[in-house]
């Protein structure tokens, strides 16, 4: 994927954002949003809306797509970008979008700067992509779900990482210092150093091994491990003192393959100073050493922490076993956190979804069909009523049925009318898209169905 270009975002309008954020909220429960259920959640006129998606299309931070049963629009990943941009520009957290300065197998990173000049680093999660796909097996972010977006799935690696990155600061780790998120963006400190990769000497090695088998022993200590704890993720700064970069991958030590991933942490370590500096010591710590002082897993709720675990832990440590414990909340409580789409928008916008006669009582075509109930009407629809009854005297149909088949045909006149609202404005159909399909597979087939 090629560098972001954010030139477009000072053109678009209000109305584009709000259209952006309406796609967002339907693939909440929606592979594809129909075109009338933007309009609707975005409160805008549907010929003014089609008119923005094509637009929105055009830029690509939509994507148009046809499906075997009905068509739709998508959020694209640069979409899903300027939406997060945006807010983090009206929160007044970035000032000014710079160049592209790292990629990763699940990330970019940018350089950003705020409204005052100061300069920030801002880390875009992009799950998803060929090299990482195996999210399931390395991640734990699909929890009991049977499938998930990736932009859903980048949002929960972002937050993650913001949670990790905000209490190992706060506990003087040599972390960078978070600064605010959104969606699946990630502003942070600009750290000022290279690459512990791209490092060819240093001053004294023996000091610098140290340092970082202090770290891994340090998180250890304090409940998780950084799972990826190689020369790619620590940064040298000025005086040559390691930053450690990258979270979303930590897990607690508790998780029931913690002693492989610390023991993998410390292979990496070792290995890159023997190969690099030609530097092999003795001396490397091991599980066994780990020696709990925080319950730092307890607090972010690492991967491979449950409640009984805190609970255990606090009365080992002796803390008090405090309400916020017993009110943890799952990753999918905080993380299904968003806006509420309309009820009538969830139901009656979907095609795949059959309209029910409880659906249809509840929006006003109820009142019209009210008028023949037995419990109250007006004088007019009275006349009505009588009118109908002396027809069924004379066709001997009972007026009881009359009112059923009445009930029937507006259920029958709402839910046409609701499909044809359904159908995406300019473009074709995909019912009526099968349907010539498989009426020319019948015409171009004569011999299967016996005609010479």
């Amino acid at each position: 994927m090629g560098k972001l270009n954010v030139t477009l975002m000072r053109y678009l309008t209000p109305e584009d954002f709000r259209v952006l954020v309406a796609i967002e909220m339907g693939m909440k429960n929606h592979e594809l949003v129909p075109g009338p259920m933007a309009a609707s959640i975005a409160n805008l006129q549907h010929g003014g809306v089609h008119k923005l998606l094509r637009e929105l299309c055009k830029h690509k931070l939509l994507s148009y797509e046809r499906g075997k049963r009905y068509d739709g629009y998508r959020l694209t990943n640069t979409g899903y970008d300027y939406l997060a941009l945006h807010s983090l520009t009206k929160r007044n957290v970035i000032g000014s979008f710079g160049n592209q300065i790292g990629v990763g197998k699940e990330s970019n990173i940018y350089t950003v700067a705020d409204p005052d000049g100061r300069e920030l680093c801002l880390k875009l999660h992009r799950l998803g992509r060929v090299c990482f796909r195996k999210v399931a097996e390395k991640r734990d972010y699909h929890k009991h779900r049977k499938s998930a977006s990736w932009l859903y799935l980048s949002r929960i690696s972002a937050t993650k990482e913001f949670a990790y990155m905000k209490a190992l600061h706060d506990r003087s780790f040599p972390v960078p210092k978070p600064i605010d998120f959104n969606r699946h963006c990630v502003v942070m400190e600009l750290v000022q150093g290279t690459l512990l990769n791209h490092v060819a000497d240093v001053q004294d090695v023996e000091v610098l091994y140290d340092e970082l088998m202090n770290l891994i022993v340090n998180f250890a200590n304090s409940g998780v491990i950084h799972g990826d704890f190689n020369e790619f993720n620590i940064i040298l700064n000025e005086n040559e003192k390691p930053v450690v970069i990258d979270f979303p991958q930590m897990m607690s030590t508790e998780h029931p393959n913690a002693e492989m991933y610390f023991n993998r942490d410390v292979t990496c370590v070792r290995e890159f100073f023997k190969k690099r500096f030609c530097f092999e010591s003795e001396t490397f710590p091991i599980f066994s050493d780990i020696q709990r002082s925080d319950t730092l897993d307890a607090e972010i709720l690492c991967s491979g922490f449950t409640r009984q675990m805190a609970k255990d832990i606090n009365l080992e440590l002796g803390f008090e076993d405090s309400e916020d414990n017993d009110k943890l909340s799952s990753d999918e409580e905080f993380f299904d956190a968003e806006p509420e789409i309309n009820k009538n928008f969830e139901t009656l916008g979907d095609p795949r979804n059959p309209v029910s006669i409880n659906d249809i009582f509840s929006n006003t075509e109820m009142l019209k069909m009210d008028k023949y109930s037995d419990d109250s009407f007006s004088e007019s629809d009275s006349e009505q009523f009588e009118s109908a009854s002396i027809r069924s005297t004379v066709t001997t149909i009972h007026p009881e049925e009359i009112k059923r088949r009445i009930k029937l045909e507006t259920k029958n006149r709402v839910r046409n009318a609701q499909r044809r609202k359904c159908v995406a404005k300019g473009e074709a159909n995909a019912v009526t898209r099968t349907r010539r399909e498989n009426r020319d597979i019948v015409k171009t087939s004569k011999g299967i169905w016996g005609y010479e």
